[in-house]
This record gives structure tokens, sequence and C-alpha cells, in this order.
């Protein structure tokens, strides 16, 4: 199945650059289980639309990039007291859920849900796919959803709606606006957008995703196909589903790159998706950044992936907590630079065959490499060659594991351990340290308590990462 993309816009940004619309086809492709697809073309107003929200495989990967933040210059400057969010909670009264609920939810949030068309300029390649020029002219690529968090314009959405573009047009409440990007935090996929002379605009109103119920009802917000202003409505099917998702399995250097407007912007690093809220509301292409909300209207999650085998909807979509994405985005409109919780290590992931193989006592687990100095994890006095086992009770079987348990948490939290050193099981308290001076440091940390790795340490972690030079994955 495939659409035909027309140049109907004509539409001439400020800087005197033409919009031009792509003008061939495409076949309809959507994230999968695996691998990862595109998103299809938007088919409303007129207009045509490139494909937007790259989804990730569920497969968890093993190894752990370096955080990068994204900001942009513009001449509005991020304000240090925004208020995010509604300033007046009301409540939704409805006579049953099948009949008068969805209504009066879909009327209270869908002035607060924004289409985010992103633009990025015409490249030239030569025939072996590098590009040599450019030709000024901006192409509508892709597509996604946003939420509107002040009155003022700034927006909440999924980094990879924006990454990559060179414009972006954002439509709320019937008005469409040319829009900047504040920043970004690549890591976590969330972003935040400024619309350009906004004011007055319906601030949605903020939830709380710490305390979901399985089961409870849910309405997803957004544009998917490029339909805006749709709704669909579902329960929470579960909570706590975490990931971590390569950004080059879905940047445009390898084909999944649609929803990042055909960029390979991307760094080479990871994204972190801890505590997903599990829906079963629908959520297409196009859904990406828009909003989850409750029965009372409050947003409770950023609506961004889904799991298929069909390339569309098929009853498996997640979102990102609103108490998670909005704490991002409230450090990145006050112009500071988001940060994570970390551990301090280097890792490698533990299983029955390298454990037999080396002698390791136990056959599971993330295996320390290296331990960097002054971190929370040396001065818990954590040491190379331990293998964490448990995390605040929770059994830890990988180095990937134990990177979502930490990302869970926030900085100076308090943590217990469960280590095996040589055989021996000992608990150690590890107070979170913050990822802010190492965020655009390479994915592995090379110092370790005593300033270097062993010989030993090195070839095995380098066997147990299948012959990679790499010190390990970082948490």
């Amino acid at each position: 199945m495939t659409d035909q993309f027309n140049n109907q816009n004509g539409y001439t940004p400020q800087s005197g650059q033409p919009y031009q619309q792509p003008n061939f086809q495409h076949s309809y492709q959507q994230p999968v289980v695996n691998p990862q697809q595109p998103h299809p073309a938007k088919p409303s107003t007129g207009r045509t639309f490139g494909t937007a929200f790259a989804g990730a495989a569920l497969a968890c990967v093993i190894a752990f990039g370096g955080f990068t933040v994204y900001q942009n210059v513009t001449e509005t400057p991020s304000g240090s007291n925004v208020t995010l969010g509604a300033s007046a909670n009301t409540e939704i009264q409805a006579q049953s859920t099948d009949d008068t609920l969805p209504e009066a939810v879909a009327q209270k949030c869908l002035p607060s849900v924004a289409a985010i068309d992103v633009y990025t300029q015409q490249t030239s390649t030569d025939m072996l796919g590098r590009s040599t020029s450019s030709s000024g002219t901006l192409t509508e690529s892709s597509l996604g959803s946003g939420v509107v968090l002040s009155e003022d314009g700034y927006i909440v959405t999924n980094n990879h709606v924006v990454a990559g573009a060179d414009a972006l047009k954002v439509t709320v409440g019937g008005e469409e606006y040319d829009a900047d990007v504040v920043g970004t935090d690549e890591s976590s996929d969330i972003a935040v957008v400024k619309l350009q002379g906004a004011s007055g605009l319906t601030p949605i109103e903020i939830g709380d995703s710490d305390n979901l119920t399985i089961g409870e009802w849910v309405m997803s917000i957004g544009s998917p196909f490029g339909l805006e202003q749709s709704v669909a409505t579902g329960i929470v099917s579960a909570t706590s589903r975490s990931q971590i998702m390569s950004n080059a399995e879905s940047s445009g250097s390898d084909g999944y790159g649609y929803g990042y407007g055909n960029s390979s912007s991307q760094s080479g690093g990871y994204t972190i998706y801890p505590n997903m809220i599990q829906t079963d509301a629908a959520i297409n292409p196009g859904n990406s950044g828009g909003a989850l909300v409750d029965s009372n209207g409050k947003l409770i999650g950023i609506n961004t992936l889904i799991t298929s085998y069909s390339g569309n909807y098929s009853g498996v979509g997640f979102a990102i907590p609103v108490n998670y994405a909005v704490n991002i985005a409230q450090q990145i409109i006050e112009g500071k630079t988001p940060t994570h919780a970390q551990l301090g290590v280097s890792l490698s992931t533990v299983n029955s065959q390298n454990a037999k193989r080396y002698g390791l006592k136990v056959d599971s687990g993330a295996y320390i490499a290296a331990v960097s100095a002054g971190s929370g994890a040396a001065d818990a006095g954590l040491e190379e060659g331990d293998i964490i086992t448990k995390f605040d009770g929770n059994a830890v079987d990988s180095a990937s594991d134990l990177m979502l348990d930490v990302r869970s948490k926030n900085p100076g939290d308090t943590v217990m351990l469960e280590v095996n050193r040589n055989g021996e099981t000992k608990q150690l308290q590890v107070t979170l340290g913050s990822d802010e001076s190492s965020q655009a440091a390479p994915t592995t940390q090379n110092s370790s308590k005593n300033g270097s790795s062993s010989g030993s340490n090195e070839l095995l972690n380098r066997l147990f990462n299948n012959g990679s030079s790499s010190q390990g994955n970082a948490a």
C-alpha cells in the first residue's frame, strides 16, 4: 500500500526559503518488535507529510551510550519561572464510561494537544550516499504530536519527533505557529519546543503517573497518520515496562529514521525508557509526543512507542510517565542540563556461558568492569570484579536490568545493592550520583577506582561483549 505525496502547501517561511512537499511514493512502514519500521504519510488538510514516530523494538539491548542535550538559541529565552500545566484542576462528571466520559475528556483535552510538522533541507548525495550539497529548499519530512504545557506556547514532545528538524510548524487550537526547539534530552526521548508569538493557549492538567491502577480507563490523543485531533480509548494494560533502545536502530542511516525527518542526526548513544505505561488505547504513526490522559482529562503520559508485527496498532503501546517527562521538560525550559541518576560503573552482562568459562560464582547479574573515581559506587566500596545481583531487593539478571533500575531513580536517592564478590555475598548501600558531568562522554567510563582496569578485567569485558573493545555499558 502506498501514498502519493503532492506539493500543495506553498508556504514560504520568514527566512525566505520555500517549503516544498516531497513528490514520491512511499510504502507504509511502522516500528515493529523486530525490526523497527518508520511511519507513513499524513493525508490531511491538502498537505503532504513524511513519516513520523520511530518506535522501538521491545528486545532490550545491552549497551548504554552517552547522553546528549541540545540547546537551541532562539529569540525566545528559556524561562525560569514558567508554570507548567493548567493552573486549576477540574473534575469530569459523566454518567458512564460507555456514554459521556470519552466525550467529556476529549472536549477538555483536545485544545491542549498539538500537531507538529517537521521540515528539513533537501540535500544532494553522491553515488556513495554521501551528502554533497543543500538546495536550501525545506521539505516536510515527518510529523508528530505534542502537549501544551504553558499559555505562552511551551510544548513537550518526543525527541525523535523533532531530531534533525530545520523548521517546525505546530498546529494547536486551530491556529498554526512557527516553532523553535528549546532543548532536547536524547537519552530520555523528551524535547521541548516553543511556539512563536503564542499566548492564551490551554495548558493541559498534569496528573500523577506514580499512582496508576492497572485496568483504569485512559485516552490517547494526537495525530495518527497525520489525522489531527484524533482520540482513542483503552485501559492501562501494565506499568513499569522498561527498555533500552539504540539510537542507531532508529536513525536515518539504517533505514529506520523516517520519524526523525529522515535524519541521521541522532548520536550513537542509547535512549532509556524506564517504567513506561503500557496501554491498549490506539497509538499509531503520528501519535508520538501526544497525550495519554486519565478519566479526569489529566496528563499521565507522553505516547512514544508501539510494538507490532503488522507495522500499525496491535493493542500494545507505551507512554513515558508524565512525572518523569515533565521533570525533564522543566529542566530544559529553565535552561538547565537535564540530569539522571548514575551509579558510576562500567558493566557487562554475566550469563551461564561466561560464568562457566571464567569460573564466576554466579551465572547472572551485572559484572563491574570499572568504577569511576568519586562516584557513588566508589564511595560505597564497589570494586572491579564485583557482580551486582540485586537492586533494592529486585533481581538483576543483566547490565540492561541494572541500567534501567538506576534510571528509574533520581540523583541523590539511596539504594541497596546485593553484590557477589569472589563468592561472598555483600549488601552495600549506595547514594546515586548525577550524570551531568558525563553526558557528552563516550559510552564507556575508562577510569576505575585505581585509575585503570586490570588486563584480566579488560579481557573478560571484551569477551563478555562479543569481542568488542569497549569497556562496557555505563550506569
